[in-house]
């Protein structure tokens, strides 16, 4: 709840008490009532000041914005809030501005491009800072409700060029590929993450200073002492539904105060888009708990978990009959861009692929059935099947997942390797393609 403190307001009211203390402690009902009582007739009247305050919420206060955030403006007019969102100059932090628009609308088509000082985020010169926004995708704001809305944009220079750190541009090319819209690619994306106390940059539920007991208790778990922040895991939950974004699923994760939330399945680049929404949201929800988001790999040293996001894919050859050659044949070209994935798949990554604690080396390429310690995994189901998905480990919970899914696609359906490193790959991997 927000607070505010406000100047001391003077009142001359009847009442039949002794004076009200300047710093009496009232809630929003007690204050109504009092101020209901002042407006009816008394038998005996003098004059008493008093003075009212809004201070810090542990002392029990009356709130001066809640209302006010909470106002309803769908009756007074038809002009909305639009929360433009971008991604800033680190690749992994999110920033937004807000603007008024005369009317809801459905499409980002019918939304404005903006611009922004981009000397301010890392990325453009003081001397040449305007950059572009250009809408991109629509989702329900939790945060203001009625038809206020979540841009996701990207961003451009004033001629017309993506800039830099503008991945979706180029993932956009991607999955507008003839060849990549006929697979109809499917994602589903693991985000995992860390909640911090704010002052001491330490996981949530962690003494200060020191370590919980060791990992084994807290995944999937539930009670005081083994599971931290569920609160901001189901508002994140909730306002994500609300907005629109395809969440499908929340779970604690194996180090105590790591959090983990699927997206998906979302077809192409609409996969990243609610990521990121969803990223926003939950910076948002952590930034209104006083808690800090991590999307760190590897927050921890030790023996620690690291915070991944596994991203599931198929394409529709892999889930039709015989689809699972299509897999097989899928995890040889990947293994051949192994390096190129390496690079592109989260800063720091190198922490957390160790070969322990659920993960692959990151100097080598494996795959496996049911093995969690490898770079892909293909799922019991998928292989009695012979169809179905398989699963990249790899990606670092702080991936750019225009990146990831762009990727995946390009290697998978647009790459075509030569028959001799085919063959080389084949062997190396004990596939039969």
């Amino acid at each position: 709840m927000a607070q505010t403190l406000v100047p001391t307001v003077q009142c001359q009211m009847g009442i039949l008490s002794n004076s009200i203390q300047s710093r009496t402690s009232l809630n929003n009902k007690s204050w109504n009532s009092l101020l209901l009582n002042s407006q009816r007739p008394k038998a005996k009247k003098y004059s008493s000041s008093f003075k009212v305050f809004a201070v810090q919420s542990e002392n029990g206060t009356v709130s001066r914005l809640e209302g006010l955030l909470n106002l309803d403006t769908k009756p007074f007019t038809d002009k909305i809030i639009a929360e433009y969102i971008w991604i800033g100059g680190t690749g992994i932090d999110v920033r937004s501005k807000s603007r008024t628009i005369s009317k809801p609308v459905e499409h980002p088509s019918e939304l404005p491009k903006w611009n922004y000082d981009g000397s301010s985020t890392g990325q453009a010169p003081g001397e040449d800072s305007e950059v572009i926004l250009y809408p991109q995708a629509i989702f329900k704001d939790p945060f203001r409700g009625g038809n206020n809305i979540l841009v996701i944009c990207d961003a451009y220079t004033p001629s017309g060029e993506p800039i830099p750190t503008n991945k979706r541009h180029r993932a956009a090319q991607i999955f507008g590929d003839q060849k990549v819209i006929d697979e109809v690619p499917w994602f589903g994306i693991e985000q995992e993450y860390t909640l911090l106390q704010k002052d001491v940059k330490w996981p949530l539920g962690w003494p200060v200073g020191g370590y919980p007991g060791p990992q084994g208790p807290y995944y999937c778990a539930a009670g005081a002492d083994k599971s931290f922040g569920r609160d901001i895991s189901d508002a994140h939950y909730k306002a994500c539904l609300y907005a629109g974004i395809n969440i499908s699923g929340t779970n604690g994760e194996v180090m105590p105060g790591q959090w983990e939330y699927q997206v998906g399945p979302s077809v192409g680049i609409d996969a990243a888009d609610h990521i990121w929404c969803s990223r926003y949201i939950l910076e948002r929800i952590t930034e209104q708990a006083g808690v800090v988001l991590s999307l760190d790999p590897k927050p921890i040293e030790g023996d620690w978990n690291g915070a991944g996001c596994h991203t599931n894919y198929s394409t529709k050859s892999m889930r039709e009959d015989g689809g699972y050659e299509v897999i097989k044949k899928a995890i040889l070209n990947l293994s051949l861009r192994h390096k190129d994935h390496i690079s592109a798949y989260g800063e720091g990554n190198e922490r957390r692929l160790t070969g322990k604690h659920e993960t692959a080396s990151i100097d080598s390429f494996s795959w496996g059935v049911a093995n969690r310690g490898c770079s892909i995994r293909v799922g019991r189901d998928t292989e009695k099947q012979g169809k179905g998905y398989l699963e990249d480990r790899r990606p670092a919970s702080n991936m750019d997942p225009y990146v990831v899914t762009g990727l995946l696609a390009e290697t998978t359906i647009l790459y075509e390797p030569t028959l001799e490193s085919e063959a080389l790959a084949a062997k190396k991997l004990q596939l039969q393609v």
